[in-house]
């Protein structure tokens, strides 16, 4: 991949100072003390900031850049998408010839039987639009009482009106008052928990069940072989709507089309977006069941009211098509289950750190570092620290309380998996000789 220098014209950071800028899921206070770090350009796993100085993208971004930054392809699509139609509304009877076309190519390979897809614009509207979906579905059925939503310890579902109340990290729902009420949280590697948890509320009560195929920024917790097919059959069992959360592990970071694959399952509703477009565009959808779609698409007269204003753009979804292209040309799919196995192995050289109480990686092309109690409780020691540590020697990772997380682009090469481990490990000894 040859290096694209992208150049434009800007005010200089001092003259803007102090920024307005309210950066999203930040401790403004402290952002606003420090100095800026301002992104300037990408390309492939590598970014440069507006100082010139280059780091390994370890986190494809928010996990997302799965064909890596810069594609020239992606970006032609969308210019001559633009100069065609950029935008119009699908409400009604209206499509556009992007929209159609990323709906048949995504039908094609979802473990879905039947499938119909809603498109929104990115992952949290997604799970909104499967809730919803969910409520509406056992409504038009008849059972108007089942809006119970079930979800899993540690998982990470947005953070929009359901998604904040269904997290499995209580962190997140702090300060926010009630949002849905009818929500409960499992266990995330326990069938059995998921069984009795239906039956304490009642299946009359419960719509859904919402997992991700490996929860993602909650730590990079995957499950045994039998767990989906057990969660597949409980639901189905007591009637409650099996919903897969793919937002994370979709297109290809798990060597595959949605990553649910992997566990020879059919739920019922797929949730994604990120890799779909690769972030270049904003972008997700729900790829649903033709049984969920049955009532509104069989029977006259019973719309889901339900929709947003950039839902099906034409240009976002030009966008996607033009990845799911690199997708399938450069076989990115079977490069992941390459990338997976290389980055499973260096990242568990790290098991023998003093500070790392586990190392978690193997499925998907992602891995999480957890550190030990006695590091974060009784040394005092952060993962922001060692985020730190790891982003001033140019490798860009992602920190959580316990943890940091890894999940770069899928184009990464051996030598730069080598680069991302070798500096994490610098990085935790750098904060471990400050403790």
């Amino acid at each position: 991949m040859t290096e694209t220098v992208v150049s434009y014209a800007r005010t200089p950071l001092e003259r803007v100072e102090p920024s307005r800028f309210w950066h999203t899921f930040s401790d403004m206070y402290s952002v606003s003390q420090g100095p800026k770090f301002v992104v300037a350009r990408a390309e492939g796993p590598w970014l440069w900031d507006d100082n010139g100085d280059r780091y390994l993208d370890g986190t494809a971004s928010l996990w997302y850049c799965n064909v890596g930054h810069g594609r020239t392809e992606i970006a032609d699509a969308v210019h001559r998408q633009l100069t065609q139609l950029d935008a119009f509304t699908v409400y009604g009877d209206f499509a556009n010839a992007p929209a159609l076309e990323l709906s048949e190519r995504l039908a094609a390979h979802a473990p879905v039987a039947d499938p119909r897809v809603i498109l929104t614009c990115g992952g949290g509207e997604s799970i909104e639009t499967a809730a919803k979906l969910a409520r509406r579905y056992w409504a038009a059925l008849g059972r108007p009482g089942k809006t119970h939503f079930i979800s899993r310890t540690g998982g990470y579902h947005g953070l929009h009106g359901v998604g904040t109340s269904i997290i499995g990290m209580d962190r997140f729902r702090t300060g926010f008052g009630t949002m849905v009420r009818e929500n409960s949280v499992v266990p995330h590697d326990s069938v059995r928990a998921l069984e009795e948890e239906i039956l304490r509320v009642g299946p009359d009560r419960v719509a859904a069940f919402f997992a991700e195929p490996v929860i993602g920024s909650g730590g990079v917790y995957a499950v045994d072989a039998e767990y989906f097919a057990g969660v597949s059959e409980v639901c189905r069992r007591y009637g409650v709507l099996f919903v897969v959360d793919s937002v994370i592990c979709a297109f290809a970071r798990m060597g595959n089309w949605f990553g649910i694959e992997r566990y020879g399952v059919r739920p019922d509703m797929i949730v994604f977006a990120k890799g779909v477009s690769s972030g270049y565009l904003p972008l997700g959808g729900v790829i649903t069941s033709g049984a969920i779609a049955e009532p509104f698409w069989d029977r006259p007269g019973n719309p889901f009211h339900h929709g947003t204003t950039y839902a099906g753009h034409p240009t976002c979804c030009a966008a996607a098509l033009a990845n799911l292209d690199i997708l399938e040309r450069e076989d990115l799919f079977t490069v992941a289950l390459e990338v997976e196995s290389q980055l499973d192995a260096a990242m568990r050289t790290l098991a023998d750190h003093p500070l790392v109480r586990e190392v978690r990686s193997g499925t998907g092309v992602m891995a999480a570092v957890q550190l030990t109690e006695e590091a974060l409780e009784q040394r005092g020691i952060t993962t922001a620290e060692v985020f730190a540590e790891a982003r001033a020697r140019g490798v860009i990772l992602r920190a959580i309380p316990h943890s940091l997380l890894v999940s770069p682009p899928l184009v990464i090469t051996w030598e730069q998996i080598d680069h991302l481990v070798s500096t994490l490990r610098a990085a935790l000894d750098a904060v471990a000789q400050r403790h």
